[in-house]
C-alpha cells in the first residue's frame, strides 16, 4: 500500500530535507516517526528537496506499507510525536506506483519580504525595508511566463538534464507591510526563485531595468543574475498531481 504525506514545517531548524550524516533534516525526522509507529524502518520520498532554512506550508511525501493502515490514528500519532515545527495535514492512499515526486506536475513557492522590521517575522520573511518599484517588478516577472531556459537563476555545477521549466504564474503582491512574490511552474532548479528573487529586487530598486532582465535570462549564465536572497523567506507552498494517482 501507498500513502500519501501532506507535511507542512518551518525550516528554521533544519538542515534542509534531504537525509545526511550528522545534519538535523526534515527527511530523517519524519522517517525516524513514521518507522518507530509503525514498528518497521519505513523510507518516504518527497516531492522535491527543500534547502536549509526554507520553509513549507504543502510538501507531499509518500512511504510503503505492507497491509492498510489506519490514517486518521497515524495523523493524530504522527503530530504528537513531532515538535511544534512539523505537522501532517493528511495522509491519503494513492495507487501503488503514485511517485510523490515524478508524478507532480505543478509546484508553487512564495517569498516573503517585510518591508517593516517586525520581531515576529524574523525567522520567517526577509527584512528588507528599501523602497522598491513593485509595478516593474511585476512587468519584468511577466516576462518569465511560458517555457524557457532558466540556466541563469540555477545554481551551478547542477545535475540535471536541462535548464527548461513552464511558469505559469508569476507575480508580486502588496500585503500590509509585505511583499509577496508567488511563483508556479512545472519545475524548478536548485535556488531558481530566490535567485529570481534577487535579481527581481534589483529591478525594484530601479538599477536594472525591464529589457536588461530580459537580457539576463536569454544569457544562461548563473553570474549575469543577481544574488540569491536569504532561505528564510521562501515556503513551499503547493504541489500539485492529476487525479489519476489518487485511489478511487
Amino acid at each position: 500500500m501507498r500513502y500519501f504525506l501532506d507535511i507542512s514545517y518551518k525550516g528554521t531548524s533544519y538542515h534542509g530535507w534531504q537525509f545526511q550524516k550528522n545534519a538535523h533534516t526534515l527527511q530523517a525526522e519524519i522517517e525516524n516517526a513514521i518507522s518507530r509507529l509503525l514498528g518497521v524502518k519505513t523510507p518516504i520520498m518527497a516531492s522535491g528537496r527543500t534547502d536549509a532554512g526554507v520553509h513549507a506550508k504543502q510538501q507531499i511525501a509518500h512511504f510503503d506499507t505492507v497491509e492498510s493502515i489506519d490514517v486518521e490514528k497515524l495523523e493524530f500519532r504522527l503530530n504528537r510525536f513531532f515538535a511544534r515545527d512539523i505537522t501532517i495535514n493528511s495522509i491519503v492512499e494513492v495507487k501503488p506506483d503514485a511517485h510523490a515526486r515524478f508524478n507532480a506536475n505543478g509546484r508553487a513557492y512564495e517569498y516573503y519580504i517585510n518591508q517593516k522590521k517586525n520581531p515576529f517575522l524574523q525567522e520567517v520573511s526577509y527584512y528588507f525595508p528599501n523602497p522598491l518599484n513593485v509595478e516593474l517588478m511585476n512587468e519584468a516577472a511577466s516576462k518569465l511566463l511560458g517555457t524557457q531556459d532558466f540556466e541563469s537563476f540555477s545554481k551551478v555545477k547542477t545535475e540535471v538534464n536541462n535548464f527548461i521549466c513552464n511558469i505559469t504564474k508569476a507575480h508580486w503582491q502588496i500585503e500590509n507591510d509585505s511583499l509577496v512574490f508567488h511563483v508556479t511552474a512545472n519545475r524548478f532548479l536548485r535556488g531558481m526563485v530566490r535567485a529570481l528573487v534577487g535579481t527581481l529586487l534589483e529591478v525594484g530598486l530601479e538599477k536594472m531595468a525591464v529589457e536588461d532582465f530580459i537580457k539576463i535570462i536569454e544569457r544562461k549564465d548563473r553570474t549575469a543574475a543577481g544574488r540569491a536572497v536569504p532561505p528564510k523567506g521562501l515556503f513551499l507552498s503547493k504541489v500539485t498531481y492529476p487525479s489519476s494517482v489518487y485511489s478511487n
